[in-house]
């Protein structure tokens, strides 16, 4: 889904190394001090650990051996201090490294949403929206986790490992030969592990945007499921899922966790040899033991850091495979770019004209074919036609939620593709058929049509739109929340509501895309005359299937299979007896003459 409109920066996003240096490029100057407080804090950590190791040989050696007493208090205070310094640097950086993790993915969460917002209406449609809210929420953190496993892996862990080294080479340099010989084919076997998980962790990720996605769909769509008694067969469907994603997160855990059996075998075999040589040496050689205890203790100090260094390319692979999935998304082109030279829109008369408008959806097969039509600035025109005729096709395109393949659409002479989509949708307000409101109450659904609007006028149009009544009926009046879309009120209100937010926007053009469809026929009267005294003065689009709707429109345009058939008033189109918009008057009469 991604993939397609995908393109590549100057960086190559398919390795370890090119998502590490583009992260760093756009993350590392603006929490370089941060970073640099951490690194300084794990240096400390690092070389107080290997201070540890390396001071054993004078406790074992002064304190026990020669039995030293005053030099036991210098040792042990230096013990102390090293410890003391190493618990307040590993909290320092554990809480700088957090403080920027937490900023980094807050930083790409906003880049997320607002990039979303500059994608066009047809990528929308082509994803599935729960699947892509799971996928963002699954990966996001992969920023995060490839940076601070790169400087936590560097500045301690290396810098530990490095260090231990050090000290078990100048204490004993054939005891560190015997640790060193079988490193080599840990590292090739690690190397293989983490290929293996790299396609798996994106399988995985996948899989399990699929469970949360089908399960917020089943709970936004919980009245239909239980209706239809769909609980087994979504059940099953589910399950399937669930399954096939836990089967991917058991074999991730398998090649994760192989890196255990591999480490634990590299270290007793370093130890039991390192045991067995100093043993002997000991008994046969009359050495003393501080330099042995010394490098036992930088052994096994070694250990932890060696060990998550073993598994970093593992943990790598599994961050840059989230990380590589988020640029996916990010670098992904608006298919809807304003174009150079394009301009604000400057509405006179809010005429709109088509001239040859051709489009076709992703799917290839032509909704609208060469459509010429007008809609007279100040005046209503109506589209009607049979369901797939395209009419909520042209709706959507004079606000530019999509681009014709061919042809042009004008608003007073002003071609639309040079004109900015912001300008041009700041003079437009829209009714869909279907009424969405978002999280927050009734006064903020509202006030989204002009974030501006006085708490007055947007009473005002609650009022045009027969809304204020019910409104004041709720619990705390417009300051009621209205619920996850709205699902507190009924769809005849919710539609209201959506009118309220198109009239408060004052716009001079006004779409109204089935607007009446979800009322009941005494709310449909009450906001049709709200509605007429909306449209006085503004260009007006509509949709409506019942034509008792449209019949008082200064234009009606029919249509069929993406064709402009018939245009008219209702008294010309109605008298044609041998036209579509007749046929489809004569279907509808009794209920048109019950309304009128």
């Amino acid at each position: 889904m991604l993939s397609s409109e995908r393109r590549h920066g100057s960086v190559n996003t398919d390795t370890v190394t090119g998502i590490l240096r583009r992260i760093i490029a756009e993350n590392g100057r603006a929490h370089v001090r941060g970073y640099v407080f951490a690194i300084f804090c794990l240096v400390i950590v690092a070389l107080s650990t290997a201070f540890t190791a390396w001071i054993m040989e004078s406790v074992i050696n002064e304190a026990f051996a020669k039995q030293r007493a005053d030099v036991v208090l210098i040792i042990c205070g230096a013990i102390f201090a090293a410890f003391v310094l190493r618990g307040l640097a590993t909290y320092g950086q554990a809480v700088a490294l957090s403080k920027i993790g937490n900023n980094i993915v807050a930083t790409y969460q906003r880049r997320l949403y607002h990039h979303l917002m500059t994608l066009s209406v047809g990528f929308f449609n082509e994803s599935r929206s729960a699947h892509l809210a799971a996928q963002i929420s699954q990966n996001v953190d992969g920023i995060r986790d490839v940076l601070n496993l790169t400087v936590t892996s560097t500045a301690r862990d290396l810098l530990t490992l490095v260090s231990l080294i050090i000290v078990m080479v100048t204490k004993d340099p054939v005891l560190a030969l015997i640790v060193f010989v079988v490193a080599p084919p840990l590292l090739y076997a690690l190397r293989y592990v983490s290929k293996r998980l790299r396609s798996a962790t994106r399988e995985a990720v996948m899989l399990n945007s699929h469970v949360l996605g089908a399960i917020q769909e089943t709970i936004q769509g919980i009245a239909i499921v239980k209706a239809f008694t769909m609980e087994r067969e979504l059940g099953d469907k589910v399950d399937g899922i669930i399954r096939a994603a836990e089967g991917r997160a058991n074999r991730i855990a398998r090649l994760t966790e192989r890196t255990a059996p591999l480490t634990e075998t590299f270290a007793g075999f370093a130890i039991s040899g390192v045991l067995a040589y100093a043993a002997f040496r000991s008994i046969y050689g009359g050495v003393l033991p501080g330099a042995f205890f010394s490098f036992v203790t930088a052994l096994l100090l070694a250990y932890d850091p060696a060990r998550r260094l073993a598994r970093l390319q593992v943990q790598m692979e599994r961050a840059t495979v989230n990380a590589r999935m988020i640029y996916d998304i990010l670098d992904m082109e608006p298919r809807q770019r304003d174009l150079p030279d394009a301009k604000d829109l400057v509405v006179t008369d809010a005429r709109i004209e088509f001239r040859g408008v051709t489009f076709a959806y992703a799917s290839g097969e032509t909704v609208l074919n060469r459509v010429d039509l007008v809609a007279e600035g100040g005046q209503t025109t109506a589209l009607v036609g049979p369901s797939g005729a395209g009419k909520s096709t042209v709706i959507s395109l004079i606000p530019r939620f999509y681009d014709p393949r061919e042809g042009q659409i004008f608003i007073d002479g002003q071609d639309i593709a040079h004109i900015t989509k912001q300008s041009l949708r700041q003079h437009l307000a829209y009714v869909s058929q279907q009424p969405y409101l978002f999280e927050g109450t009734i006064r903020d659904n509202i006030r989204y049509g002009r974030p501006e609007a006085t708490d007055a006028e947007v009473e005002d149009a609650a009022r045009l739109a027969y809304a204020h009544d019910f409104i004041l009926a709720q619990p705390q009046g417009y300051d009621t929340p209205v619920g996850e879309n709205g699902v507190t009120l009924s769809g005849g209100q919710r539609q209201r509501l959506s009118i309220a937010r198109a009239l408060v926007r004052n716009a001079p053009i006004l779409l109204l895309d089935e607007a009446t469809s979800a009322l009941d026929t005494e709310s449909e009267a009450a906001v049709q005359k709200a509605l007429d005294e909306a449209m006085s003065g503004r260009t007006v689009v509509v949709i409506a299937h019942r034509l008792s709707t449209v019949v008082r429109a200064n234009k009606i345009v029919v249509m069929q299979q993406g064709r402009v058939v018939e245009q008219g008033n209702h008294e010309s189109l109605a008298k044609a007896n041998d036209g579509l918009y007749a046929r489809l008057n004569n279907l509808q009469r009794p209920s048109a003459s019950d309304a009128m």
